[in-house]
């Protein structure tokens, strides 16, 4: 099948947009070396750019993705057009699973959504690479980068998945990567420099306004959010950094009569599937959320988002703005800047640096004391470590990468945790850690940097991302 065909056929669309065309090209046509990184706006149609090559290749395809709740929306979206897609991940037991991984196997399945970490089965590599993968896919490929606002300890691995499929034609997708996180996401991939192309759109959402408010207090926040839902009536979600910022103003709407959903990461998942649903089911839906709430959000008719408080990076708070006017229509893109937002970034961007010293401290209450760990969790590790913070998540942080590095498998928390092999020195370097802090330290400044900037923000922002020399947008509040 021609890519022109599985278009018209699958998506009902008439023609591809900006570069698809030049990517699923060089893809289908690849003779195996031809890799691409595409860099797409949010809302540009990145998944389109695997999704047909999947098509039409012979072989079969297998997503990388790193949410289990995006996956899901994105098989059922594929299933709703017929195109034989499904995803095996942790939430898929017994004979389901079997069921599936056979489908694949006998070629009935096109697309396999899998998370990194399910590479780690020894039973699911055996099977995978008794098929012809013709495509690996990459999806949200920033998370490889540890440079990057949204690592994933896992996703550092996708150079092992690779060899162990037989280094497949290779395409990874993100919306947000300078140039720096670019050029560790090639060199993780291990692909041959040469061999892969980058695809890049720049900054093209000229409907979206870009605007910014400095607030001192909760009047002025709430002032601030009044301009935004009533000057783009409609759907529109509001970001918090907090929860209980997120539940306060949510207090403060509902007081007013203002009709909203909330949406954050300590609500079960029944609940945040509920939430998930009633926004995007709906028109006129307003949400608060924190930034748990994002991903797999296909909404074209989002008026307005708004970040209340201020985020850790320009990639996030880029991507998150994405989600607006995807119909084309004129939406508003609003960050209100509180200079004490900024004590907060700098707090998560604590927890989310373990020190050396933490993980010397980790490792041997661990060592020591194993069977404790697994039977009393994740609050007796936190109580013989002293914490005083309840937000202090360095706990979580360094359990993730004791396990990317092979140092530990299981988890504490299923009561199945077990020692494999020492802490390795990338964690026990000072050098690397703080140079892994002033990094993140840098992407804050640069969200401050933005808010103070007098000439044209998407400028600003493109030039952030390594496209210079751009033309003035004339939708933003540094040009008029």
């Amino acid at each position: 099948m021609k890519p022109i065909d599985a278009l018209h056929k699958y998506f009902k669309f008439e023609s591809f947009r900006g570069s698809q065309e030049a990517i699923i090209n060089r893809l289908v046509n690849s003779t195996g070396n031809d890799h691409a990184l595409v860099l797409m706006p949010t809302g540009g149609g990145k998944s389109l750019c695997y999704q047909v090559p999947a098509l039409c290749m012979e072989g079969c395809t297998i997503v990388i993705s790193p949410l289990i709740a995006l996956m899901q929306d994105q098989v059922d979206a594929l299933r709703k057009k017929d195109i034989p897609a499904t995803f095996i991940n942790s939430t898929v037991l017994g004979e389901k699973r079997e069921r599936r991984m056979a489908q694949f196997l006998n070629g009935k399945i096109k697309l396999l959504y899998v998370t990194p970490e399910r590479f780690r089965k020894p039973e699911f590599v055996e099977a995978v690479r008794k098929v012809e993968i013709s495509l690996l896919a990459v999806d949200e490929a920033h998370c490889i980068s540890e440079w990057g606002h949204d690592f994933r300890p896992d996703y550092s691995r996708i150079g092992e998945f690779r060899e162990l499929l037989g280094n497949p034609l290779t395409v990874a997708l993100t919306a947000t990567a300078t140039p720096e996180v670019q050029r560790d996401i090639v060199d993780k991939l291990g692909v041959d420099k040469g061999d892969i192309k980058i695809f890049h759109q720049g900054i093209e959402r000229p409907n979206l306004r870009l605007e910014v408010t400095d607030v001192i207090n909760e009047e002025e926040r709430l002032k601030a959010i009044d301009y935004a839902i009533g000057q783009y009536p409609g759907s529109g979600i509001i970001y918090f950094s907090l929860i209980k910022s997120l539940e306060r103003y949510s207090e403060l709407l509902n007081k007013r009569g203002i009709e909203h959903g909330i949406y954050h990461g300590k609500m079960d998942a029944r609940e945040r599937k509920r939430a998930q649903r009633w926004f995007l089911e709906g028109d006129d839906r307003l949400v608060l959320a924190t930034n748990a709430f994002g991903m797999g959000i296909d909404k074209p008719d989002i008026r307005c988002v708004v970040h209340a408080e201020i985020p850790g990076s320009l990639e996030s708070y880029y991507q998150e703005i994405g989600r607006a006017g995807r119909d084309g229509k004129p939406s508003l893109c609003l960050l209100l800047f509180d200079q004490n937002d900024l004590a907060t970034q700098m707090e998560f961007i604590k927890w989310s640096n373990p020190q050396p010293h933490f993980y010397d401290r980790l490792y041997a209450l661990l060592y020591e004391n194993e069977g404790m760990a697994n039977s009393m969790g994740m609050d007796y590790l936190r109580e013989q470590l002293n914490f005083k913070n309840r937000h202090d998540f360095r706990l979580e942080t360094a359990l993730n990468m004791l396990d990317r590095y092979g140092v530990t498998e299981g988890s504490v928390e299923q009561k199945n945790f077990q020692f494999l092999d020492e802490v390795p020195d990338i964690l026990l370097d000072e050098d690397h850690f703080q140079e892994k802090l002033l990094n993140d330290q840098k992407k804050l400044l640069s969200m401050v940097q933005y808010f103070r900037a007098e000439t044209c923000r998407r400028v600003f922002i493109s030039t952030y991302f390594g496209f210079p020399n751009e033309k003035p947008c004339g939708n933003c509040d540094g040009c008029y």
